[in-house]
C-alpha cells in the first residue's frame, strides 16, 4: 500500500473492485481505463487473488496499463475448507469474494478514501464498507440493460412466485420489456432450494443500494429496456437508482502469442468476410458427444473457419472458468479422427486460447461463433460481424434470444424434439446461412450499422461518453471523504 500517500495528494481517485473470471474483470477493467484516460482520474483496481486464473493475472499485470492505473492485489484468502471441487460456479465464486473482502474496509482506508466505490454484481459487500466510510459505491453491472431491468424485477417474482420459475406457464412479463421466455431465464435461478440461487439472490438483491448503475451498453442498441428502467412506473417504485450506459468498453488490445500470429497470417491470406470464428468464451466447453457432432457438421459446410477447441467435459459448460489461459489439450486425441488433416487449408485448428479481438477485427472474419456473453456480443457487433449464438450458461440463452430476434444481428441452430445434442445437418445449415446465405447478408448489413453506432456512442460528443462524463463531474465535485 505504498501507494497511499500519492493518491491522498490526488483528489480525482476511484476504486474499481470485480469479482473474478474474466467476463467480469476485462469490462471492469477497461472501464477503469477510460476513466484515467479520457476523465483525467487515479483509479484503484483491486484484484482479488484467491484462485484467480492464470489469464486474469496476465491481464492484470500486463505492462501496457495506463500510468494513472494501479492494480492493488489483495491478499489471498485460505478458501481450501470452504470450497469444494462439486460447487457451482455462483456458489464457488460467492465464498471467494466473501473471504477475500474480509480486507476491504482496511485497503480502503490505506488507499486514502477514494471519491467512489465501483463494485459488480457479486462484490456487494462493498456497499457495507462504503457506508462505514461515506463512499459512494456504484454498481457496474456487466450485462445487458435487458438482463438488468429483469435483475431489478427479481426480488418482486422471488416474494410472488410459488414454485420454481421455470415451472411458470407464460414467459415472465418483466415491466416495460419483452416477455423473458421460461427455456432462456439463466440457470442460477431455476433451482431456488439451492446455494446457487441463494448466493445470487442474495448479491441481485441489493442491485438498488447503488449510488447509480453502470450499463456496459449504449442507447442505440437497447433503447426499451433503457426507457422501462428510466421511466416504468415499477422501477420508480423500487427507487432503482440512476443507470448511466457507458458501452460498448471492451478488450481493446491483447497481446498476440506466437499461435496469433500464425492465425493472423494464414487470415491474411483469405477472402474478406470469409472465416467462421469459433470460440466459446473464456471457460466454455461442449460435451464429447456435442464436439463429434460440431466437428462433422463444421466439416460437412465446407466453410473456412478458426476453431479455438477445448478438451470436451461432460461435467459442466462452465468447467474452466476457474482455469482460464491454464489448460492445455491436443486436439488429436478427443476431435474426429482425420478431422485435423481432412480441413486443412480450410481453417484452423488452435487450442485452448486465441487472441478474439484481433481475429474479429480482422477483414477476413466474416462469421463468429458464440456462447453470447455479453462480453463477447460487444466485441462482435463493435467489429461488425454476425453471430451463430451458441448460448451455454449464466444469461446467454436470453442474450441470444435479444441478437437473433431483437438486435437481428445472430441465428440460433435448432436442438430438435428429444434430443440431447444439436446435430451435424443442423450446425451445417446455419454456418452456410450465416456465411454464403442471403439471409447471412443481411444479418452483416445490420451488424455494420451497429458497429458504426458503437463508435459514435464512444466518441467525445457520444452518449456513451456524455453519460460516464456526468457522473465524473459529480464525482469531482464531491468533497474528500473524512
Amino acid at each position: 500500500m505504498a501507494l497511499a500517500e500519492s493518491y491522498i495528494l490526488n483528489e480525482q481517485h476511484v476504486a474499481v473492485l470485480a469479482s473474478p473470471g474474466m467476463g467480469h474483470i476485462v469490462p471492469l477493467l477497461e472501464f477503469a481505463k477510460r476513466l484515467v484516460v479520457h476523465h483525467g482520474f487515479r483509479v484503484s483496481f483491486l484484484n482479488i487473488t484467491t484462485e484467480a486464473s492464470p489469464a486474469q493475472t496476465d491481464l492484470l499485470h500486463s505492462p501496457s496499463l495506463p500510468s494513472g492505473l494501479h492494480v492493488i492485489d489483495l491478499p489471498p484468502a485460505d478458501v481450501s475448507s470452504l470450497v469444494k471441487d462439486e460447487m457451482l460456479v455462483v456458489h464457488r465464486l460467492g465464498v471467494i469474494v466473501e473471504e477475500s473482502l474480509r480486507c476491504l474496509k482496511s485497503v480502503l482506508i490505506q488507499l486514502g478514501k477514494p471519491k467512489a466505490l465501483i463494485i459488480d454484481l457479486f462484490c456487494t459487500q462493498g456497499f457495507d464498507v462504503g457506508k462505514q466510510l461515506s463512499i459512494p459505491v456504484y454498481t457496474f453491472f456487466t450485462p445487458s440493460a435487458a438482463f438488468c431491468a429483469f435483475t431489478l424485477y427479481l426480488p418482486t417474482m422471488d416474494h410472488e412466485v410459488e414454485g420454481e420459475f421455470i415451472d411458470l406457464p407464460e414467459p415472465v412479463q418483466v415491466p416495460g420489456c419483452t416477455p423473458v421466455r421460461t427455456e432462456d431465464l439463466l440457470d442460477q435461478i431455476r433451482n431456488r432450494e439451492n446455494d446457487e440461487y441463494r448466493y445470487y439472490f442474495g448479491h441481485v438483491r441489493r442491485l438498488c443500494e447503488a449510488s447509480g448503475i453502470f450499463l456496459n451498453t449504449w442507447e442505440e442498441l437497447e433503447p426499451v429496456p433503457l426507457k422501462a428502467i428510466r421511466e416504468n412506473p415499477f422501477y420508480q417504485k423500487i427507487l432503482t437508482p440512476p443507470v448511466y450506459p457507458v458501452g460498448p468498453l471492451i478488450k481493446e488490445h491483447e497481446p498476440v502469442t506466437e499461435a496469433d500470429a500464425e492465425c493472423l497470417a494464414w487470415l491474411d491470406q483469405q477472402p474478406p468476410d470469409s472465416v467462421l470464428f469459433i470460440v466459446l468464451g473464456s471457460g466454455g466447453t461442449l460435451t464429447a458427444a456435442q464436439l463429434t457432432e460440431f466437428a462433422w457438421g463444421l466439416e460437412l459446410s465446407q466453410q473456412r473457419f478458426i476453431w479455438v477447441v477445448r478438451k470436451p467435459t461432460d461435467a459442466s459448460a462452465s468447467a474452466t472458468f476457474f482455469n482460464v489461459g491454464g489448460d492445455a489439450n491436443d486436439p488429436k486425441s478427443y476431435l474426429p479422427e482425420g478431422f485435423v488433416e481432412r480441413t486443412r487449408g480450410v481453417g484452423l485448428v488452435v487450442r485452448s486460447w486465441a487472441s478474439q479481438v484481433a481475429i474479429l477485427r480482422h477483414r477476413s472474419t466474416g462469421g463468429f461463433l458464440s456462447h453470447c456473453g455479453w462480453n463477447s456480443s460487444l466485441e462482435s457487433m463493435t467489429y461488425g460481424i454476425p453471430m451463430i449464438a451458441w448460448p451455454l450458461y449464466a444469461e446467454q440463452r436470453a442474450n441470444a434470444t435479444i441478437l437473433a430476434e431483437e438486435v437481428g444481428v445472430a441465428v440460433k441452430p435448432v436442438k430438435g424434439d428429444g434430443k440431447t445434442v444439436i446435430g451435424r445437418e443442423e450446425i451445417e445449415r446455419v454456418v452456410r446461412l450465416l456465411m454464403e446465405g442471403e439471409v447471412g447478408k443481411v444479418m452483416r448489413s445490420k451488424a455494420k450499422k451497429l458497429q458504426e453506432s458503437a463508435a459514435n456512442a464512444l466518441n467525445s460528443d457520444g452518449c456513451s461518453y456524455e453519460s460516464l462524463a456526468r457522473v465524473t463531474k459529480q464525482w469531482k465535485d464531491l468533497a474528500a471523504p473524512i
